[in-house]
């Protein structure tokens, strides 16, 4: 099914009487993704569970911003690098690619989105209009690919990940996202940043054995922002910082 057209998304939320209405139903290689209008907001849906809508978005912009304040922390333990490479797994609803396209500090910034359905309602489709121009930014390459994948095959090429995949890495809707979060995807995560390096994820709740995670696969530096939203409990950023002096230690 084409995705229908749709007017300018805003952030109004549905009225008391208004249903949902579904844009684009895909089945994809990891199930079906639907794309829905609620009032003003749009959904996506994955395999019957609730990812993610337009509702607010600060916890999302929050990442990026967050790997750019490591970066440059004067506190930070190393000199800050020019034009830095970024990583953002996982495209969703667009927010993180908008503000990363925002920052004139970040040199490039891949996207990775394994959902060819994301892709299109960003390139053509009703999420066009929150995507904005930032697809149109030389510094920004729109890949299709498993992040793990890219992960394997991006050995020290990037300054910062910024990852917001799934639900976190406590509560996963689709089975095999499960293996970022294991110590093997971890690695895989500190195998690609460069020395000095940032990895910021994204999650809709707080986690009490994910940072003991990130230090065991040779993360330093590592803390927790909460994030407030407007109903229920606190989006949470877990950040780590990868060092190979550390490592060595």
């Amino acid at each position: 099914m084409a995705p229908s057209p749709d007017p300018t998304p805003s952030s109004r939320g549905p009225g008391p009487d208004e249903r949902p209405v579904v844009l684009d139903r895909r089945t994809g290689p990891h199930g079906e993704v639907v794309l829905r209008r609620h009032g003003g907001l749009f959904q996506i849906i994955a395999n019957g569970c609730f990812l993610m809508d337009t509702s607010d978005g600060r916890s999302e912009r929050l990442l990026v911003r967050a790997a750019m304040a490591a970066l440059t922390d004067p506190a930070g333990p190393g000199r800050p690098p020019a034009a830095p490479r970024l990583l953002i797994g996982g495209l969703g609803v667009g927010f993180s690619l908008a503000e990363a396209a925002a920052e004139p500090r970040w040199g490039a910034v891949d996207v990775v989105e394994r959902e060819p359905a994301v892709i299109d309602w960003h390139r053509s489709g009703p999420l066009s209009a929150l995507s904005g121009d930032a697809l149109d930014d030389p510094r920004v390459t729109l890949v299709e690919n498993d992040l793990l994948a890219q992960l394997h095959s991006s050995p020290g090429r990037y300054d910062a990940l910024c990852l917001d995949i799934d639900n976190g890495p406590d509560w996963t809707v689709t089975e095999d996202n499960d293996g970022l979060y294991a110590p093997a995807g971890l690695a895989a995560c500190r195998a690609a940043l460069r020395d000095g390096g940032v990895l910021v994820v994204w999650s809709a709740q707080a986690s009490a054995t994910f940072p003991d995670r990130l230090r065991n696969a040779g993360f330093d530096r590592v803390r927790t922002e909460e994030v407030p939203v407007a109903r229920g409990v606190p989006d949470v950023l877990f950040l780590a910082s990868h060092h190979f002096a550390s490592r060595s230690a």
